[in-house]
């Protein structure tokens, strides 16, 4: 079978040294999910972070290590696949370059860009080009976020749909746009597009509540209402106040409820009371069956593989990232007042 290339700008958290964290689910960075799949030759890595770049280099035997993307492409055959995994205030000016080197794919960290003007760039020059563009929304890849995707329609009809994040990173402020270090961009992007993905739906525009400013007057709490055609009720709440890190989602039908996140995966369907004559009650499911490795990244890794066989269309496409921008920049404008 053929082997396509790849290679990787971007040698920090992300494209690196998460593979290393003991406590993740691994594969956890684009290195580790890059040299984990068969089909897939990792070549080369650029970074202008000398000491990640070198770690890098020490780690991958046998590829070649450049101080800028710029350098690289000068320097190497264009790979089948150039991955992006940089800070965001570097996503639209790295992958119009790397979009300029004409790889057969480009996989982009989320978000796509630090706005959607930006976003809308990139996605110019990819259609101008012919070059696709994935977005590493990785929940759309793990087997505990595809099962629930199977499983709303056994739930009957929507009811509401919950989601949240709570950390201790502020969820926006002003002068934070310049880079991008802000939850509602970071984390929020994640909320977003998850709930789109599940429901296929695009959501309305929202109504914001429980608007929260620290003394800073950076935001940190607020809740977004919306609506599709299938559920009613949609709710994104996020906190920045928080001394944890937790992302959930709570899915409840007319026959069933779906609550999933980070650890955990519950479905529950209707049926008679255990407790109430003449009631009924949800009872968790226990046909459902979900692999301890949800794999993630190995998933998106093998999503680009498959995208570049003609076997399957990308799971994550660009377009539907900047559409998940647009809905956190209809939260924003909120959050401005």
């Amino acid at each position: 079978m053929q082997i396509y290339t790849a290679a990787l700008v971007g040698t920090g958290r992300i494209g690196f040294s998460l593979g290393f964290d003991k406590k993740r689910e691994q594969p956890a960075s684009h290195t580790m999910a890059l040299l984990g799949n068969k089909r897939i030759k990792l070549i080369a890595a650029a970074d202008t972070n000398e000491e990640n770049l070198t770690e890098w280099g020490h780690y991958v035997k046998g590829a070649k290590t450049f101080s800028s993307s710029a350098e690289m492409y000068n320097a190497i055959t264009t790979p089948d696949i150039l991955t992006i995994a940089v800070n965001e205030d570097s996503h639209m000016q790295e992958c119009l370059a790397a979009i300029a080197a004409k790889p057969r794919l480009i996989i982009l960290e989320k978000p796509v860009a630090l706005n959607s003007a930006q976003a809308l760039e990139i996605a110019q020059a990819a259609e101008k080009a012919g070059i696709p563009v994935m977005v590493n929304h990785e929940r759309r890849f793990a087997e505990d976020y595809k099962k629930a995707k199977e499983y709303i329609k056994e739930i009957g009809k929507l009811q509401t749909i919950r989601g949240e994040l709570y950390s201790g990173l502020r969820i926006y402020g002003k002068e934070y746009e310049k880079d991008g270090s802000y939850s509602l961009l970071h984390d929020g992007t994640h909320l977003v597009d998850i709930i789109s993905w599940l429901l296929d739906e695009k959501l309305s525009k929202p109504l914001v509540t429980g608007i929260y400013k620290d003394e800073k007057d950076e935001v940190r709490n607020f809740s977004a209402h919306f609506k599709t055609e299938s559920c009613a009720e949609v709710t994104i709440s996020m906190s920045g106040r928080s001394r944890f890190f937790s992302f959930g989602l709570d899915i409840l039908g007319t026959e069933g409820r779906i609550c999933l996140g980070n650890g955990y995966a519950k479905f529950y369907k209707r049926k008679e009371s255990k407790l109430y004559s003449g009631f009924y009650s949800l009872s968790k499911d226990k046909s459902i069956r979900i692999p301890k490795k949800t794999g993630y990244f190995s998933n998106m890794i093998q999503n680009a593989v498959d995208f570049l066989d003609e076997t399957k269309p990308l799971q994550s496409p660009l377009s539907t990232a900047i559409e998940d921008l647009k809905v956190l920049e209809e939260i924003k404008s909120f959050l401005q007042i």
